[in-house]
């Protein structure tokens, strides 16, 4: 069995998912990566975030391998955050977060 995935965030990464997350302007499936990703970093564990997100685990699992590989050097720059969580931002997306 191979070993359980886990994110761990600094604080301004977990700030801006958290933002991320209640964000009205961007798209549900990205509210919910970033919600998937702060979940895990709680401790939350692969099939339970599955369970609560009614999605199938490798798509959790996707979604935390792909976060892994992110240079969160610059998590404050909104485009940089939601084009790691696979969202485009062009002039039709006006992003806007709290």
């Amino acid at each position: 069995m191979p070993a359980p995935l886990r994110v761990a965030l600094i604080d301004l990464e977990d700030l801006t998912l958290a933002e991320l997350r209640e964000a009205t302007t961007v798209p549900q499936r990205t509210r919910y990566r970033a919600h998937m990703i702060r979940l895990n970093a709680q401790g939350w564990n692969v099939p339970a975030i599955a369970k609560i997100f009614e999605c199938h685990e490798h798509t959790v699992r996707a979604t935390l391998r792909h976060g892994r590989t992110w240079d969160w050097g610059d998590c404050g720059n909104l485009k940089l955050v939601l084009s790691m969580l696979w969202f485009k931002v062009g002039s039709k997306h006006n992003v806007t977060l709290k």
